[in-house]
């Protein structure tokens, strides 16, 4: 044959490949609201970029020899988005389910090992029926190995795991291993056993959606970082997210200039109320903080009592855990403690900056509470912010009260700077009850304690319900205008730029999980 042959038996047998499972399944996999695998792939790399790899491939199950199964149901690759390297890979349900076989979890594990190597991100999109039972334990074989990539991949290139489909059983624990989960709303599901099973075994009815949908895994189980009304828009934000991330430790986050002038920002001395009962949205402060007031925030419906995102300030990607006043008065309980350990030690394995807002008033109280183990899952917090050596910047906003306070990243967890607004209150605990242990004796012998109480409460304000005592003692570095804030905060982070702080010689701690 010559080369002009050579190569249209090439591209014709690129063009069945690509093909799937044909157009009767790519138009059933239309009409449920869903793009092919590689309708998503090419909304998620640049344009003309995506290089194939495996596409080829073929199943290697000996009970259907002669049935094609292109591809065997996962396209896999690499290419640019907003021009740097990206791996990916894809499964394809119109083809057997996209059920994963040997020549499939080859594939994955091949494309993986390839971002590894290139220390580059890595996404991957799930649409699988699970386990292909024709293949027994070579099916289960295939997870293992992925799984303990998942765990080589962890902190040394970003992981990122799509469910735009079913993702069951086994399935499920390697996006739960990755860094971030972005579910597809009404047409994306998770759990370990589904409706019938557990109807069998346990009496209980449910469907997919109340199940495992989007809307449970982002408000509930805590399992979705980020959910999406369809598959266009959730590219959309996988984009979006890389577009926030470094591709490895070694390499900053894209910078992207935001040439704004140092001036004053006067509105932020209007978001706090001055009754310091009253709540507020510390969205508003997170936002004037960041440039052009850009913010992805992680898990936003999970633990609504903590904020997590990423933004940028001065050009520079950095993290934000704040505390949210508007739902349980911005107390910190065992949802929002996980929650924001899990995004500090993302944050510090790839040397994003943190920047901690503080207005909590303690732990959520009740038995309910200590019973879930908030002790431990608080611990968790304690730990992550202990351990991350990247720049740390804490400014304390209204409550810093005890225990939770430490846990917000104080100076003796290893902040950088510690700054207070004016606005601040710093003591063990609200001034009611701190009067009534301070002052108990002269209140009980009072001729009348109730007035007595209420002078002994202002006289505690007075002394701690500001940030002044703390700044003298040096546990607070500056109190600053609150209009100053984002100016402040661009200065501090050029001089964390240089940052190192060496590690203790051991093999790793043991985080309270």
């Amino acid at each position: 044959m010559g080369m002009d042959e050579l190569l249209q038996d090439l591209k014709r047998r690129e063009a069945e490949a690509k093909l799937g499972g044909g157009n009767e399944r790519i138009e059933k996999q239309h009409a449920k609201g869903k793009l092919t695998a590689r309708e998503r792939l090419d909304r998620l790399f640049d344009p003309g970029t995506f290089f194939e790899v495996g596409l080829l491939a073929k199943h290697r199950c000996e009970d259907f020899r002669n049935k094609i199964l292109p591809g065997d149901g996962v396209v896999t690759g690499y290419g640019l988005v907003n021009d740097r390297l990206v791996f990916a890979f894809s499964q394809d349900p119109t083809v057997m389910g996209g059920s994963l076989g040997a020549a499939h979890g080859e594939k994955i594990c091949t494309i993986m090992d390839m971002a590894i190597r290139a220390r580059a991100p890595i996404v991957g999109i799930n649409d699988s029926a699970g386990a292909r039972v024709q293949e027994g334990s070579e099916s289960m074989a295939a997870y293992g190995r992925i799984f303990y990539r998942n765990v080589a991949a962890s902190g040394l290139i970003p992981q990122i795991s799509v469910i735009m489909g079913n993702c069951a059983g086994g399935a499920v624990y390697s996006p739960a291993i990755t860094d971030f989960i972005f579910m597809v709303e009404k047409t994306s599901y998770m759990f370990i056993t589904g409706p019938k099973v557990i109807k069998t075994v346990t009496g209980e009815s449910t469907d997919m959606e109340n199940l495992g949908g989007a809307k449970i895994h982002s408000k509930i189980s805590g399992n979705c970082d980020f959910s999406a009304p369809n598959d266009i828009e959730c590219i959309k934000q996988v984009r979006r997210l890389l577009s926030f991330l470094p591709s490895n430790p070694d390499m900053p986050a894209p910078a992207v200039p935001c040439p704004d002038k140092n001036t004053p920002d006067p509105e932020l001395l209007n978001i706090v109320p001055e009754n310091p009962k009253k709540y507020y949205d510390m969205h508003h402060i997170v936002k004037r903080l960041l440039d052009q007031e850009d913010f992805m925030e992680v898990k936003s419906n999970f633990a609504p009592n903590i904020i997590c995102g990423l933004g940028r300030i001065g050009g520079q990607t950095v993290g934000i855990v704040a505390n949210q006043p508007r739902f349980l008065a911005g107390t910190l309980d065992s949802n929002a403690s996980d929650k924001a350990a899990r995004f500090i030690r993302f944050c510090d394995a790839f040397n994003v900056p943190l920047v901690n807002l503080v207005d909590v008033p303690g732990y959520l109280p009740g038995i309910k509470h200590e019973y879930s183990g908030i002790i431990r899952h608080g611990a968790k917090m304690i730990y992550a912010y202990s351990e991350a050596t990247v720049p740390k910047i804490t400014i304390i906003i209204r409550k810093a009260y005890g225990g939770a306070f430490q846990a917000m990243c104080s100076k003796q967890l290893g902040a950088d700077y510690v700054w207070a607004w004016p606005t601040a209150e710093v003591a063990v605990m609200g001034a009611e009850g701190a009067a009534e242990i301070v002052y108990a004796k002269e209140i009980t012998s009072s001729d009348d304690p109730e007035a007595t109480k209420k002078a002994k409460v202002e006289e505690y304000r007075r002394k701690f319900y500001n940030p002044y005592d703390a700044a003298g003692r040096l546990h607070i570095d500056a109190v600053i205008d609150p209009s100053l804030t984002r100016h402040y905060l661009k200065m501090a982070l050029r001089t964390l730029a240089h940052k190192k702080e060496a590690a203790l010689p051991k093999k790793h701690g043991n985080i309270p999980l």
